[in-house]
């Protein structure tokens, strides 16, 4: 069981090297052990690439790999997708036990991974470091635990929990080194979501600055149709991501032909609808960038599992636009601090009543 943990460990640290690029698929990584001495590593590679067991063995030959251990961070899979199984390629190679941190959420390999291993008379060993394992892919496994996304509430406040200057004035609250941050953070998520006065007032782009073939979809919640007036904004008309527009006017779909955005008519524009047509259609995980006004209608939605917070030393005074109030307590889990120059970056996993 010890030296169990310890490779099990390694494979952790290798599915860390993999990036946003998996894009749905989930980060794993995975060991080849041999009489206690490791002969490969492997790790996810962009989507549509090698799976971390098909990375690791692919560098051994037939002869390294009989008789061997496996060490994977997530189930193998048992189905065709970008890849062939990986099950199978496991059961052709030579590798007499399989250890895995965490059985596959997913209902196209949950427990099948698995019993295709044992049927091949394979040893296979589970429950060796799940949650570390678990941690590595939050989103991809509450979105297939829950059926439906992830939802990270970011937000940028003064001292004095304010959001900006003056009603309908855009307001720079962070340093240049948050603004970085939060453009490659973003990179980490499936969707961007802000409010229309949001859209309005500061005319984002809520594009990323890593490279990636999967940036996140642009979301604006439009319930009103307010946009219609506003068809030159950046985020309707250029091609750097896909944009998408909920709202529940009939008519915006017409009014924004001309630009490039998708617009989606939902009679009930409330904030669980949106959240579950977002997971319909496949994004994993979601990014709410604000204004105040969505902030307080994700947070009255119950929906949100994890608040990151920039605070900026300053105070602006009475004047100001004040951020979300939470309307009972909400406590954070796994609170992280970080430094950014002068500011502060705060985060932490809501605590759900289950």
């Amino acid at each position: 069981m010890q030296n169990d943990e310890k490779w099990m460990q390694r494979a952790i640290k290798e599915a860390q090297k993999a990036d946003y690029q998996t894009w749905q698929n989930p980060r794993v990584g995975a060991v080849v052990v041999k009489e206690n001495h490791l002969l490969a590593t492997g790790h996810t590679h962009q989507f549509g690439g090698f799976h971390a067991e098909r990375d690791a063995i692919s560098k051994l030959t037939s002869e390294q790999l009989l008789d061997s251990t496996l060490y994977v961070t997530l189930e193998p899979c048992n189905h065709y997708g970008k890849q062939p199984p990986c099950s199978l390629l496991i059961t052709n190679s030579g590798i007499k036990r399989v250890v895995i941190a965490e059985t596959d959420p997913h209902s196209l390999v949950t427990g099948k991974g698995i019993q295709m291993l044992k049927e091949h008379g394979i040893e296979v060993v589970t429950g060796i470091l799940t949650q570390e394992a678990w941690n590595l892919n939050p989103h991809y496994n509450y979105f297939f635990e829950q059926g439906k996304p992830w939802v990270t509430l970011k937000q940028s406040i003064s001292l004095d929990g304010k959001v900006a200057a003056a009603k309908g004035k855009r307001t720079r609250i962070t340093n240049q080194q948050v603004y970085n941050y939060v453009h490659r953070e973003r990179a980490w998520y499936q969707g961007i979501i802000v409010g229309s006065q949001t859209a309005i007032i500061d005319n984002p782009k809520l594009t990323v600055s890593v490279s990636t073939s999967f940036p996140p979809v642009r979301i604006v919640i439009d319930r009103r149709g307010r946009l219609s007036n506003y068809s030159q904004l950046k985020l309707l008309n250029d091609s750097e991501a896909k944009t998408w527009i909920f709202s529940s006017d009939p008519n915006l779909k017409d009014k924004l032909a001309k630009t490039k955005a998708e617009i989606i008519y939902l009679a009930n524009c409330s904030i669980e609808a949106v959240v579950e047509e977002c997971g319909h259609r496949g994004l994993q995980s979601l990014y709410v960038e604000g204004g105040p006004t969505l902030h307080q209608a994700f947070v009255n939605s119950g929906l949100v599992n994890e608040v990151i917070t920039y605070l900026s030393p300053q105070f602006i005074g009475e004047q100001g636009v004040s951020g979300m109030q939470v309307p009972a307590e909400m406590k954070l889990s796994g609170t992280n601090i970080k430094g950014l120059g002068n500011n502060v970056r705060i985060s932490g996993r809501v605590k759900k009543n289950v």
